[in-house]
């Protein structure tokens, strides 16, 4: 076999693993009271490795001084120290000096038993450029999931995957052998990721990527839970593991001791418990199945299972805690108890005859006051231990897991993004925790140098169309409350397009807000807030001035078009009113008014919502009926005969207006859907351009490229006037169509060809999903199929069937097209068994 140099990637911020690394490095992070990135030294050391370079960014000098030239394990070690993110492909590109030789990829926060010598002898075998060690997992979503054939081949993957993408269970462990010419592959001083760039590359030049799947034991130590897990793993016998120190057995269960402790003779060890230097356990102590770290004390009679203590703790008498982790210099005082798991800090202190009654997170440098009831985590919620955006929207329980403290520290995480002096524009809905958080939302963003447009109460809609149309708007925020989860409030932030921030602005706002790299300029440059010297109406007017110049209402006004509208409660009563009268449409507008615990309970109000307006646009006989949702961007349609058009329905009419001007125009219009929306009708569609799939981090250029984005939950962006949804503007275009063709909404919908299509929700367990995806994928190989959001599999041309994981819930969603009831029928049931066949 050849030589190898090894890299060992240790620059990660571990913003998902907070706050176990809020002054230690991931890789540093204690397993068995000895850093996980020693048992991997250790383990390229036993395969016989002689050179190892490790690639540093967060707190390098943690690393270096623990391991310094590597003579203590027999190796020389050199440092590479990137002076920028680059990505994991570009900072291997900057070792490129001490890479002459073929070199193995592999990170310094995980914990395997993989047999590397198989991974090397299969590498020599296929003569690879470059082979992916791969395993299976029950949930891939925070990796990369791979494709290969019988041969080995990398065929298809896809670096970490919403459930919506998922199509296997099979994923990249981030342990790669690679040739050394293919670092020529890697530009110099570029951001530059293994499977978002090189993998791609590498595949569309026609060089051949190998996957070898190893058995055996593999966690990537990514969050709280999978740093708990890996040790109640290695206790329970599930890891070929090599335990430190001395073994000492006892009745039911083995010591290793790591040098002195002070034991009392009627301490319990049950199963595998490690202890380090230093440590004391008084009279009664009962230990099972956990690691204490050198110079912890553990009073009289506490009870410790399934648990990680670092060095430096001190636990009180009478104490219990299971499934827990305790960072370094922590006090706990007597009769604690933690009977469902916690994660607590470094530097905390918690009061005698506390109760931790949930599995929660409590931050460090924290005080907990004696007899408290800890039912929540200190700092912030459960929801924010991996990641605070989804999608651009960050949602919590407002006062638990989205705080003030947490709202300020948002702001001065996003200003952190901007130059200094840029502008900020920040909008809410009418509701008082809104109103309480935007105010300290702003104080973040003024403390990093921002200036703040307020525009208080305004609908999302109109902030978004002001910051894509002033160039001087660097971005914005908009806060409002969550209509399907009361008490929850959400937090959306936008880019200078009013876009909702993609995910890699995400991600850096999050490294920002978790390690508290925060810019906090002198006093004189504190931002400017302009509230109260805002005309908050010009920003109204730019809004509905410019509806004005792209709508026709001329024409809605000389056919006397007659509409009612619900505004359920919401924002938009501050606009589309004052806008329908100034175009001299005639109109019924209800619920024009603020109701709070209306909006509470929006979603049970919105059934009978439909049936009024039906009721009063057949007795009226006006043209249409219309329900815009409180945040103004959902649309509810009503025809003239009182008919609620379905989300099926309303999409395919309004599909039907734009083939219909479309071919009045003599032109084409490109629309893009949602991959689960119908495609029955797509060949009626004769002058539209029709393409589905997924857009969350479409550009604006991307978007701008439609002239309609819709999904079939009554979204509708019509993008000649903006690349968001907005329901006020997307109701007039539909008016004005109608008046423009002499159409009634009734008329395009009564010609629609009847087709089933359902969708439906079945129950999966999280860990199941990928292994889910995964069956079905082999079977859309033998059929017509596409990948983009999900799994489409076509039985026939019109007959299909899509599988997308739940993102949110322990659910499968299933979305069936056939061209009739008695086939859609049998092709769910069939699937339905299926899921439920590989779920068992």
């Amino acid at each position: 076999m050849r030589e190898y140099t090894a890299v060992i990637m240790a620059g990660g911020f571990g913003t998902r693993i907070q706050p176990l690394t809020h002054s230690t490095p991931k890789p540093m992070l204690p397993v068995t009271n000895i850093p996980m990135m020693e048992h991997i030294l250790e383990k390229l050391v036993d395969f016989g490795m002689k050179e190892v370079v490790i690639l540093l960014y967060y707190k390098p000098e943690v690393i270096k001084n623990y391991f310094g030239d590597g003579s203590r394990w027999g190796v020389k070690i050199n440092y590479v120290l990137p002076d920028s993110d680059y990505g994991t492909a570009g900072a291997v590109k900057k070792a490129e000096e001490f890479l002459k030789k073929p070199f193995l990829i592999i990170s310094g926060d995980l914990v395997t038993d993989f047999d590397l010598k198989k991974i090397f002898a299969f590498h020599e075998e296929k003569n690879s450029k470059l082979t992916i060690t791969l395993t299976t997992v029950n949930n891939p979503l925070q990796f990369g999931i791979v494709i290969v054939n019988e041969d080995g081949e990398i065929e298809q993957f896809l670096e970490k995957p919403s459930w919506g993408e998922v199509f296997s269970d099979t994923i990249n462990t981030g342990i790669y052998i690679i040739e050394p010419e293919i670092l020529d592959y890697i530009p110099k001083n570029t951001p530059f990721d293994f499977s978002k760039d090189l993998f791609p590359k590498l595949m569309s030049e026609g060089i051949k990527l190998y996957g070898y799947t190893a058995t055996g034991y593999w966690r990537d130590v990514g969050n709280p839970d999978s740093y708990r897990d890996v040790h109640i793993d290695i206790f329970n016998g599930k890891v070929k593991y090599n335990y430190p120190g001395r073994r000492i057995r006892y009745l039911d269960g083995i010591l290793h001791l790591m040098g002195e402790a002070k034991i009392d003779k009627s301490v319990e060890i049950v199963g595998e418990v490690v202890l380090d230097d230093g440590v004391v356990l008084e009279k009664g102590v009962k230990l099972q199945n956990c690691s204490i770290g050198k110079n912890t004390k553990i009073g009289m009679n506490s009870k410790i299972r399934d648990s990680v203590i670092w060095e430096n703790v001190t636990i009180g008498e009478n104490c219990v805690f299971d499934y827990s982790v305790i960072c370094k210099n922590t006090v706990i005082e007597n009769d604690v108890v933690a009977k469902n798991g916690c994660v607590i800090a470094e530097n905390v202190k918690i009061g005698k005859l506390t109760r931790i009654e949930k599995d929660v997170t409590i931050w460090p440098d924290k005080e907990i006051e004696p007899a408290s009831i800890v039912t929540s985590n200190v700092v912030f919620g459960t929801k924010l231990k991996n990641a605070i955006f989804e999608n651009g929207i960050a949602k919590g329980k407002v006062n638990t897991e989205i705080s003030c403290d947490m709202a300020c520290r948002l702001g001065e995480a996003f200003g952190s993004l901007f130059p200094k002096g840029a502008k900020i524009m920040v909008g809410r809905d009418e509701t008082r925790n809104a109103r309480m958080l935007k105010r300290a939302f702003v104080g973040g963003l003024l403390s990093t140098g921002i200036d703040v447009i307020d525009l208080k109460a305004l609908p999302p809609t109109v902030l978004r169309f002001n910051v894509n149309a002033n160039d001087e708007i660097a971005g914005g925020a908009y806060f409002r409350l969550a209509l399907s989860s009361p008490g929850d409030i959400e937090i959306i932030l936008y880019n200078e397009f009013g876009l909702r921030i993609n995910s890699n602005i995400s991600k850096a706002l999050e490294k920002n807000y978790f390690n508290e790299k925060f810019r906090r300029v002198e006093f004189s440059d504190v931002g400017m807030i302009h509230d109260f010297d805002v005309n908050i109406f010009e920003y109204c007017n730019n809004y509905e001035n410019k509806i004005k110049e792209i709508i026709d209402h001329q024409i809605i006004k000389d056919n006397e078009f007659k509409i009612v509208i619900d505004l359920m409660f919401g924002i938009t009563k501050e606009v589309f009113p004052k806008l329908l009268n100034e175009m001299k449409i005639e109109n019924i507008i209800l619920n024009a008014y603020s109701d709070e615990n209306r909006l509470l309970n929006i979603y049970n109000y919105k059934d009978r919502a439909k049936e009024e307006i039906s009721k009063i646009v057949t007795s009226l006989k006006f043209d249409m009926g219309a329900i815009i949702f409180p945040h103004g961007q959902r649309l509810n349609l009503i025809t003239e005969k009182g008919e609620v058009l379905d989300k099926i329905k309303a999409l395919i009419a309004v599909l039907n207006l734009l083939n219909i001007d479309a071919k009045f125009q003599n032109k084409k219009y490109k629309v893009f859907l949602s991959m689960w929306a119908p495609d029955y009708m797509d060949e009626n569609f004769k002058y539209l351009e029709i393409k589905r799939g997924k857009y969350s981090n479409f550009d604006y250029k991307k978007l701008k490229e439609y002239d309609l984005i819709a999904t079939i939950d009554g979204n509708f962006a019509f993008t000649e006037f903006a690349p968001h949804r907005d329901a006020m503007f997307s109701l007039l275009k539909i008016m004005e169509l109608l008046t423009r063709h002499d159409l009634k909404l009734g008329e395009i919908t009564s010609t629609e060809t009847n087709f089933y299509y359902k969708k439906e929700k079945i129950e999966c367990p999280q860990f199941k999903k990928g292994k889910v995806m995964k069956e079905f994928l082999k079977i859309a190989k033998n059929k017509k199929y596409k990948k983009n959001g999900g799994i489409k599999v076509y039985e026939e041309d019109n007959n299909w069937v899509l599988l997308i994981p739940d993102e949110t819930s322990e659910h499968i969603k299933i979305y069936i097209q056939a061209e009739n009831s008695e086939i859609g029928e049998k092709m769910f049931e069939h699937y339905k068994g299926l899921i439920n066949k590989w779920i068992a």
